[in-house]
């Protein structure tokens, strides 16, 4: 019996971390969609890609998931570039993209 509750309890928090994670992967994505329209960029393939998953600590020194993705975009429509984009929980720290040529 304690087995199939500690199953259902782990199967439980298994959901509600994937849950969590589904949604800062929204907010992470969305973030990087208006970032990329802001400076006339497209963004490639309309996903991000978790890369890395870790704990630090935030600007007050509490200490939080980071998570960083890596997304595609394009300059000229013809080239691709990679960007990464940090979240903090649910706060965007950073997003970070690599050099890419103007028209």
């Amino acid at each position: 019996m304690w087995f199939e509750i500690t199953g259902i309890f782990l199967m439980t928090v298994a959901f509600l971390y994937w849950q969590s994670s589904q949604k800062i992967k929204e907010i992470a994505w969305r973030a990087t969609k208006r970032h990329c329209d802001e400076l006339e960029l497209q963004m490639l393939d309309g996903y991000i890609a978790l890369i890395k998953l870790t704990l630090g600590k935030n600007a007050a020194g509490n200490w939080q998931w980071v998570r960083r993705y890596q997304f595609e975009f394009s300059a000229t429509g013809g080239d691709r570039y990679r960007g990464m984009i940090t979240m903090h929980a649910r706060q965007i720290d950073s997003i970070q993209l690599d050099p890419y040529r103007i028209q």
